[in-house]
């Protein structure tokens, strides 16, 4: 059962986990694309080729907000899609070159402002950070 404190604790995390996100978002290089396509053109670069149904559950969106997704991607020129090598009735998606490109780019902004972000704090700070890295990882996976 949670505490008072687990609440507040969790409050706070709430909190300061979105002001870093939003700040992170402002980074965007970009600002043309919105959260979902962002997210769905990276899970498209790492995972590889997906169909619209795959990238839909991993991105935990319908099919049907997936493939809107997806249509302004390749409108875009940010997603490939290509026929199933063993389904005709499918489509796979991936990621062009110029996504990647443009995820490369946007990676190297948002990577670049919070290492001088870092540079700022205390070592002390920095170590906890560290640690606090890998468990924020550990919650968001499950």
């Amino acid at each position: 059962m949670p505490t008072r404190n687990d609440s507040a604790l969790a409050s706070a995390l709430r909190l300061s986990v979105m002001r870093l996100a939003r700040r992170m978002r402002a980074e965007q290089s970009d600002s043309s694309l919105t959260l979902s396509q962002t997210s769905a053109l990276a899970t498209l670069e790492r995972k590889g080729p997906l169909t619209p149904r795959e990238l839909a559950a991993q991105e935990r969106v319908q099919p049907p907000s997936m493939t809107r997704i997806a249509a302004a991607l390749e409108v875009a020129g940010l997603v490939t899609r290509t026929g199933h090598p063993t389904d005709g009735r499918q489509v796979l998606l991936a990621a062009s070159p110029a996504g990647a490109a443009l995820l490369r780019e946007d990676r190297r902004r948002r990577d670049a402002w919070l290492a001088q972000r870092l540079r700022e704090l205390e070592p002390d700070e920095v170590a906890v950070l560290a640690r606090a890295a890998r468990i924020l990882d550990r919650l968001a996976g499950s």
